[in-house]
C-alpha cells in the first residue's frame, strides 16, 4: 500500500540536515571510550530519522520495505548477540562487504529505470552525472564486497595466504583496473545500455579478489579500516546516483573517516598504504630458524611468576590477540585490582594494531570495566619502559618483537612495537612458542630477562590471580 502522505522538500531537507548533525555527533562521540556508547546511540538516531524521512519523502510501499526491514533488523540482531570478541573483525568485514553490495545493487536498479526512460522517451534531463556515479558505484561496491569476502576468510582462517597468489598479480591488477574504468567510460557514453555495468560488477568482482589475496594476515586491521573506506565511499556515490544528500554526507563521513583510519594505522605499522595494498611486508631478508632462536627459552608457574610481583613497584600489562581468544579480560583486571591492592601500579601498554581491528583491546578492557585512564598509548608507554619492574605479555607477540628495532633484514623491520624488553622482567603468556601473523621467530621469549608461561591465558592468569593472593 502506497502513502498518500508525502514530506515536502523543506522538511525533507530539514530531515536531513538533523541526521547529518546527528551523524557527526555519533562520530565525535566514538573518540573517547567514556561517550563511545552515546555516540553511537546518536549515529543509530539519525540513521533512523534518515529512514523514516525518506520513506515519507518518496512515498513508497510501506509493507515490502518494512518487511525488509524486519527481516534485516533481526538478521543485525541475532548476528550482534550471537558473535564472540574474536570474531568481531570478521562480523565488521562481513558487514563492510554487504554495504558494499547494497550500493552496487541499488545503482544498478537506477541504472534499469533510467534505461526504461531512454527507451520509453520519458528521459527529461542530462544523465551523464547520474551515469557516472552510478559506474563508481558499481565500481567500488563490488570491490567492496568481494575485498571484504577475501578479509572474512583470512580472518577467520578458511582463506589461507597463499591461495590465489600467480605470478604477475599486479599487472593483471592494472588490467583489470583498466578494464573497470574501460567500461565505467561505456555506461557513460552508452546511456541506457545496462550491458556495460553488469560487465563492470564483474570485473570489479575479479579485481576485488585478486587485490585482497596478496595481502597478509598481519595487514588485515589496515584492510578492514580501508574496506570500511570503500564502503563510505560506494555508500557517497550511490547518494549522487539516487540524488540523496543525506546518503552523500553519511558516505563521506564513513569514506574519510575510513581513510583516517587507514592511515593511522598505517603509520603505527611504519607501513605505506602501496606496501599493505601489494602485500609487501617490510624487508624481505631470511628469517631465523626458530629452534635456534628458542634455544634458551625459560619456562615458570604461576608460584615462581607470583614472587616477581611481591615488592614489585610498577607494572605493565601488554594485551594481544590471544587474551581475545581466551576471553581472559575480566581475570586481568581481577590481577590488576590485586596488584593494586599490593601498592603495585599496574597499566595496560596499547599498540594500535593488537589484535584483529583497530582498537580491539581498548574495546576488550573496556569491557571488563577497565578505567580508562590505565591504558597507555605506545608512543606514551615507550619512554619509561626501563622503569617497569615486570612486563606480562598476554597472547601478543609480533607488537612485542625486538627484530622489528634491532634486524633490519626482518619482515617487520621498523614496524614501531611497545618495547617491553627493556622492563627488567618480562612476563609471556602463552600456548606455546608459535610465531605471530608475521610468521617469524620471537627473540624476546629467550631474552635474558624473561620468563615464558605456557597455558590458556585465562586459567593461567586466574592461577596466577590465587598465586598472588597466597602471597
Amino acid at each position: 500500500m502506497n502513502t498518500e502522505f508525502v514530506l515536502g522538500q523543506g522538511w525533507i531537507n530539514l530531515g536531513y540536515l538533523i541526521s547529518s548533525v546527528l551523524f557527526i555527533w555519533g562520530i565525535k562521540g566514538l573518540t573517547h571510550p567514556k561517550t563511545a556508547v552515546r555516540g553511537n546511540r546518536l549515529g543509530a538516531l539519525g540513521m533512523f530519522v534518515a529512514i523514516i524521512v525518506t520513506l515519507l519523502a518518496k512515498g513508497l510501499n510501506f509493507g515490502l520495505i518494512l518487511g525488509g526491514v524486519a527481516v534485516g533488523s533481526a538478521i543485525g540482531a541475532i548476528a550482534a548477540l550471537r558473535v564472540q570478541m574474536t570474531a568481531m573483525p570478521e562480523m565488521v568485514a562481513l558487514f563492510n562487504g554487504f554495504g558494499g553490495a547494497a550500493s552496487t545493487l541499488v545503482a544498478g536498479a537506477a541504472l534499469l529505470r533510467i534505461s526504461d526512460h531512454i527507451r520509453l522517451g520519458h528521459m527529461t534531463g542530462d544523465p551523464t552525472q547520474t551515469l557516472i556515479a552510478t559506474g563508481a558505484s558499481g565500481l567500488i561496491g563490488t570491490v567492496t564486497l568481494t575485498g571484504s569476502m577475501i578479509a572474512f576468510g583470512k580472518l577467520n582462517g578458511s582463506w589461507k595466504d597463499t591461495w590465489m597468489r600467480f605470478p604477475a598479480q599486479k599487472a593483471i591488477n592494472a588490467l583489470l583496473a583498466a578494464g573497470a574504468l574501460a567500461c565505467c567510460a561505456w555506461i557513460v557514453v552508452d546511456a541506457g545500455n545496462v550491458t556495460p555495468y553488469w560487465i563492470l560488477c564483474a570485473i570489479a568482482a575479479v579485481l576485488g579478489i585478486t587485490v585482497t589475496t596478496p595481502i597478509g594476515g598481519a595487514d588485515m586491521p589496515v584492510v578492514i579500516a580501508l574496506l570500511n573506506s570503500y564502503s563510505g565511499l560506494a555508500a557517497c556515490a550511490t547518494g549522487f546516483v539516487l540524488n540523496n544528500n543525506v546518503l552523500i554526507i553519511a558516505g563521506s563521513l564513513v569514506g574519510a573517516s575510513g581513510l583516517i583510519l587507514t592511515s593511522i594505522m598505517c603509520k603505527a605499522m611504519n607501513r605505506s598504504l602501496g606496501h599493505v595494498l601489494f602485500g609487501v611486508l617490510g624487508p624481505t631478508g631470511s628469517t631465523a630458524d626458530a629452534d635456534e632462536v628458542y634455544a634458551n627459552v625459560k619456562s615458570a608457574g604461576p608460584d615462581e611468576i607470583a614472587m616477581l610481583f611481591d615488592g614489585a613497584q610498577r607494572a605493565v600489562i601488554v594485551p594481544g590477540y590471544g587474551m581475545a581468544v581466551s576471553q581472559a579480560q575480566h581475570v586481568v583486571r581481577d590481577l590488576a585490582n590485586v596488584l593494586n591492592d599490593m601498592g603495585c601500579n599496574v597499566e595496560y601498554a596499547i599498540h594500535p594494531v593488537a589484535g584483529r581491528m583497530p582498537g580491539h583491546m581498548n574495546v576488550l578492557l573496556a569491557e571488563a570495566d577497565v578505567p580508562y585512564d590505565q591504558l597507555i598509548e605506545m608512543d606514551n608507554i615507550n619512554p619509561t619502559m626501563e622503569t617497569v619492574d615486570v612486563a606480562l605479555v598476554i597472547g601478543a607477540n609480533d607488537v612485542v618483537n625486538p627484530d622489528a628495532r634491532n634486524d633490519p633484514q626482518s619482515p617487520i623491520a621498523g614496524m614501531p612495537i611497545i618495547d617491553v624488553d627493556k622492563a627488567r622482567t618480562v612476563i609471556v603468556v602463552k600456548r606455546s612458542l608459535s610465531p605471530g601473523f608475521a610468521g617469524i621467530p620471537n627473540p624476546l621469549f629467550a631474552a635474558d630477562n624473561t620468563l615464558m608461561y605456557f597455558g590458556d591465558g585465562k586459567k593461567a592468569i586466574q592461577d596466577l590471580v590465587n598465586a598472588v593472593k597466597e602471597l
